[in-house]
C-alpha cells in the first residue's frame, strides 16, 4: 500500500543512510555488451578473460641477429666467436617473429660483421635474452579485469591486443529530469525570444542537472516542463516512470509552499522517505520511492539543486554502476572575515581561496542559493557544522576543492573596491595564456586596506578620498597601514556620478534633487571609496544625507547598484559611467576620481602577481579599458609610490 510519509528534518547523513540503504545497497544497473571502442569510462558487468595469448608467437625484441644460445656459449672478448649468417644466426628486426629453432636474439650493437655472411660476437647468449616469449605480457584466458572496472584509455588497448572486440558492461543509469513551474519557459522555446517577458523564467536547471548526471557516468532524458498543477505533475512522474528510468528527479517545487505540488504528487503516487534536509542551500529535498524507483525532488534554486544532486542522487548513481565515489581535494583555509550561520543546519559556502603568504585564505562569495555564478566562480565549498553559528576569521577549517590545488598557488587575491576594471585584467590574464589568474571580494576600498593589514589578501582596490588634503589613498594608507609595507600602483582615473533610467524620466539633473520626496535612491556600503565620496559630495552641496530617500539602502558593488535603477528598485544611485553604459542607463557627471591598486610589498615576490601588474601597463589592456568608457587607464600599472 503506498503511503504518504512526512519526516521530520533529517541531517544530510540521517536522509543519505536512509535513502541509500534503501535504493544502493547491492543494486546495480543492468548488464549490456557494447564495442570496445565505446566502451571508454564504462564499468565492467563481469569479469573480462583474455581470448588469445600477447604476443601470440615468439618475437625480437630488439635489432640484431636471431641465435641458438647454446652456440654462443663460451664468447668472450679475448675468445671472440664466430657465427655463419643463415646457418648459426640470422638477421631480425624488432617484432619478427624468431625463426624455428632459435631462441635468443643478440643486440645489433653487441655483432661485429665480418663480410656478408659471418658475424663475430664477444659475449654469449642465454635461452630467451632479448625474446618477447608467447604470452610474456597476457597468456589466454588470463583474467583482464575484473568486474566493477572503469575501463581507461591503455585498457583499450589492452583488450584489443587479447582478442576482446566487445565487453559487458553496466548499463548507464538512466535519469529521468521532471523540470516544473508555469512560469518555465522550456530551453527549445527560449532560443527564438528576444528576452523572458514579464516572470517568465527560462528552464536552465534541467540541462545542468543532465550534465552532472552525464559527469557522474549516467544517461539523462529531460521531460517536458510540468505546469504547477499537482495532477499534471502526477501525470509527468508517471510519464517519467514509464521509461523505465533508474532515478527519476522532479526539479522545483519541493518546498512547503502552498503552490509546491511535488511533494504532494509524488506523496500520492509512493512513499515519502525524507522532506527537508538540514543543509543550506538544499533544505527542501525530498527523497522517495515510488514503484520501488527512487524519486528526488530537487529544489529550484540552482545552488541548492546542485547541492541536493552531490550529495543524494551522485553517490546513488556511482553505487548503481558499481564506482567509488571520488573524495575531493581539500586544503586547510582561513577566511578573510568572519562568516556568520545559523545553527541548526548545516551551511555550504562557495568561497574563492588564494595563497598568501603561506596561507590559503578564503573569500566568501555570495550565499543566494539562485546565485549560479557564486559555484562558477568558486575555487572551494566551507561545510559550516550543524550547531555553530559561523567561522571566525580566526579560525581554520577545511575547504574542498573545485579547482586543481596547483590553481591556487597561481591566484592573485585581490580585495576592496569593486571596479569593472579588475573583470577586464582577469580576462586579459587568461586571453594571454599566463599562469596567473585573479579573484576578487567586494568589500569597499577601506575593508580592502583592512585587509591587507590582515595579511588576506596580495592586493586591494581603492578610491578613497581624503576630505581634508583632497588627495586619493595615501592618507589613508598612512592612517591604517603604518606598520605594512606596501607599493601604489595607478589603475585608471574614472568618472563617478548618478545613474538614472534612460531618458532620465525624474529629470534627475544634480545631487540637489536627492532631497526630492519622489526621488528613491540606492547608496553603497558604508567604507567604500564611493560613499566616502558621495558623503563629501553631499556636505559640499550643503546636503543631510537624512534628506535623501534610501541613502540607507546598500549595494555592493556599481553593477548592482545598476541593476537595481534598470529594474525600477530605484531611481538614482551613485556608481561608474561604465557600469551605466554597460546596462543602457543615462548618466550625470559628479566627478573623475582616482583608482589605485594597492600591493603587499612582498606580494610582489608572486610571479603571478608581477604578471598581473605588467598586464596593467599593456597597450591591449589598457585598449579594452577605454574602449568601456568613462575611464583613464594611460598611466595603469604605473608605481606611484611605496609606503612604509
Amino acid at each position: 500500500m503506498k503511503r504518504n510519509v512526512y519526516l521530520d528534518m533529517k541531517t544530510i547523513e540521517e536522509a543519505q543512510g536512509l535513502f541509500l540503504e534503501r535504493f544502493g545497497r547491492g543494486r546495480r544497473t543492468e548488464a549490456e555488451r557494447v564495442e570496445v571502442s565505446e566502451a571508454l569510462g564504462r564499468i565492467t558487468a563481469e569479469p573480462v578473460f583474455a581470448r588469445w595469448s600477447v604476443p601470440t608467437y615468439h618475437s625480437a625484441a630488439m635489432d640484431g641477429a636471431a641465435v641458438r644460445a647454446a652456440d654462443t656459449y663460451g664468447a668472450t672478448e679475448t675468445r671472440p666467436r664466430r657465427l655463419e649468417i643463415g646457418k648459426e644466426a640470422v638477421w631480425i628486426n624488432t617484432g619478427q617473429p624468431m625463426p624455428a629453432g632459435f631462441n635468443a636474439v643478440i643486440m645489433i650493437e653487441k655483432i661485429h660483421p665480418l663480410g656478408a655472411d659471418r658475424i663475430e660476437i664477444r659475449a654469449s647468449a642465454y635461452p630467451w635474452q632479448n625474446v618477447r616469449k608467447v604470452g610474456e605480457d597476457v597468456v589466454a584466458s588470463q583474467l583482464l579485469f575484473t568486474q566493477d572496472h572503469r575501463i581507461r584509455p591503455y585498457d583499450i588497448g589492452a583488450l584489443i591486443s587479447a582478442g576482446v572486440f566487445d565487453v559487458p558492461v553496466r548499463r548507464r543509469p538512466l535519469v529521468a529530469i521532471i523540470p516544473t513551474g508555469t512560469e518555465i519557459v522550456p530551453f527549445e522555446d527560449a532560443r527564438r525570444i528576444d528576452a523572458p517577458e514579464g516572470t517568465q523564467i527560462v528552464e536552465s536547471n534541467a540541462h545542468l542537472l543532465s550534465a552532472l548526471v552525464e559527469e557522474c557516468g549516467g544517461e539523462a532524458v529531460i521531460c517536458p516542463v510540468a505546469p504547477d498543477q499537482e495532477d499534471r505533475v502526477r501525470q509527468a512522474l508517471q510519464e517519467a516512470l514509464d521509461l523505465s528510468p533508474h532515478v527519476v528527479i522532479v526539479n522545483a517545487g519541493s518546498s512547503a509552499g502552498s503552490r509546491d505540488f511535488t511533494a504532494h504528487a509524488i506523496g500520492s503516487m509512493g512513499e515519502i522517505l525524507v522532506h527537508g534536509v538540514a543543509m543550506m542551500p538544499g533544505k527542501p529535498t525530498i527523497l522517495a520511492d515510488v514503484g520501488g524507483r527512487p524519486v528526488v525532488g530537487n529544489p529550484g534554486y540552482a545552488v541548492s539543486s546542485v547541492l541536493s544532486f552531490e550529495h543524494f542522487v551522485k553517490p546513488l548513481l556511482y553505487r548503481l554502476q558499481g564506482r567509488r565515489l571520488p573524495t575531493g581535494q581539500t586544503v586547510v583555509v582561513t577566511p578573510v572575515r568572519d562568516i556568520p550561520s545559523k545553527p541548526g543546519v548545516e551551511e555550504f559556502l562557495r568561497v574563492n581561496i588564494g595563497q598568501v603568504g603561506g596561507r590559503y585564505v578564503a573569500v566568501p562569495l555570495p550565499r543566494a542559493a539562485g546565485s549560479i555564478t557564486s559555484l562558477t566562480r568558486a575555487e572551494g565549498l566551507i561545510r559550516v557544522p550543524l550547531l555553530t553559528e559561523g567561522i571566525s576569521r580566526k579560525e581554520t577549517v577545511e575547504a574542498t576543492l573545485l579547482v586543481d590545488r596547483e590553481e591556487l598557488s597561481r591566484t592573485v587575491v585581490m580585495i576592496g573596491s569593486h571596479d569593472m576594471t579588475i573583470d577586464i585584467l582577469a580576462d586579459e590574464l587568461r586571453r594571454l595564456g599566463l599562469p596567473a589568474r585573479i579573484v576578487s571580494g567586494n568589500v569597499g576600498s577601506l575593508g580592502g586596506l583592512l585587509a591587507l593589514k590582515k595579511g588576506s589578501c596580495h592586493m586591494a582596490g581603492s578610491h578613497l578620498l581624503d576630505v581634508e588634503s583632497g588627495r586619493y589613498n595615501l592618507p589613508y594608507i598612512e592612517r591604517y597601514l603604518k606598520e605594512v609595507q606596501v607599493a601604489v600602483f595607478h589603475l585608471a582615473l574614472r568618472d563617478q556620478g548618478l545613474m538614472v533610467a534612460k531618458g532620465n524620466p525624474k529629470g534627475i539633473e544634480s545631487l540637489q534633487d536627492l532631497t526630492r520626496p519622489d526621488v528613491l535612491f540606492v547608496n553603497r556600503q558604508a567604507g567604500s571609496g564611493t560613499r566616502v565620496l558621495l558623503d563629501y559630495s553631499l556636505q559640499s552641496a550643503g546636503i543631510d544625507s537624512a534628506d535623501v530617500r534610501g541613502y540607507d539602502q546598500e549595494e555592493f558593488t556599481h553593477t548592482a547598484v545598476a541593476v537595481d535603477v534598470v529594474s525600477g528598485v530605484a531611481d538614482c544611485g551613485m556608481g561608474i559611467f561604465a557600469a551605466a553604459k554597460a546596462l543602457d542607463l543615462d548618466f550625470i557627471p559628479v566627478v573623475r576620481e582616482q583608482y589605485d591598486v594597492v600591493v603587499l610589498r612582498e606580494a610582489l615576490e608572486s610571479e603571478a602577481v608581477r604578471m598581473a601588474i605588467e598586464t596593467m601597463r599593456s597597450d591591449d589592456f589598457r585598449r579594452r579599458v577605454t574602449a568601456m568608457g568613462g575611464y583613464d587607464p594611460s598611466r595603469s600599472g604605473e608605481l606611484w609610490q611605496e609606503v612604509g
